[in-house]
């Protein structure tokens, strides 16, 4: 069945950070999209984007991969194209993890996190990681398509301690 409203279109993920002081190692934050079937919206990702990859039908897409938010701005862009999106998809999540290569490194140790959610000129949210501090992880947003078939979004932060791996395997639970 179709649907009069047309929900959530084309999204844009936008994360960004400041840098480490001179002299110190940099950090390292990355978003992460799970895809999940309408079968199993809750179990495991259909399919996952991240590190500069795509969505095999080029719904989802990662434009930037920052390393050490020198990104002038925008450290990291993530498009989703919801309105293109199979219909055998009914669930899609957006998270951020942090690289734990030199240590654990958490919310609290970076300076400035920041995402911001956009459909068109529309600010869908501003996620905030004060709540999620000693995360190393973080889920910043869902998107649901309801049983007409129109995208809707999901605001809120959850938090996570666990590694980029760990993360894209249960960022959806």
């Amino acid at each position: 069945m179709s649907s009069l409203n047309k929900g959530l279109g084309r999204i844009e993920v936008d994360l960004q950070w400041d840098p480490n002081p001179a002299g110190t190692a940099p950090h390292d934050l990355d978003l992460i999209a799970a895809t999940y079937a309408t079968e199993t919206p809750d179990g495991d990702p259909a399919y996952l984007v991240y590190f500069d990859s795509r969505s095999p039908d080029g719904t989802i897409t990662l434009n930037r991969d920052s390393r050490d938010g020198r990104g002038l701005g925008v450290d990291e862009r993530m498009v989703l194209e919801l309105d293109r999106l199979a219909n055998r998809y009914r669930r899609v999540v957006v998270g951020v993890a942090i690289q734990q290569g030199g240590g654990r490194v958490t919310f609290a140790d970076i300076a400035r996190p920041d995402v911001r959610i956009r459909e068109r000129r529309d600010q869908l949210a501003a996620v905030s990681f004060d709540s999620v501090g000693e995360a190393t992880a973080a889920r910043v947003a869902e998107f649901v398509r309801d049983d007409s078939g129109v995208w809707r979004f999901r605001d809120g932060v959850r938090g996570f301690d666990a590694d980029p791996a760990t993360f894209a395997r249960i960022m959806g639970s």
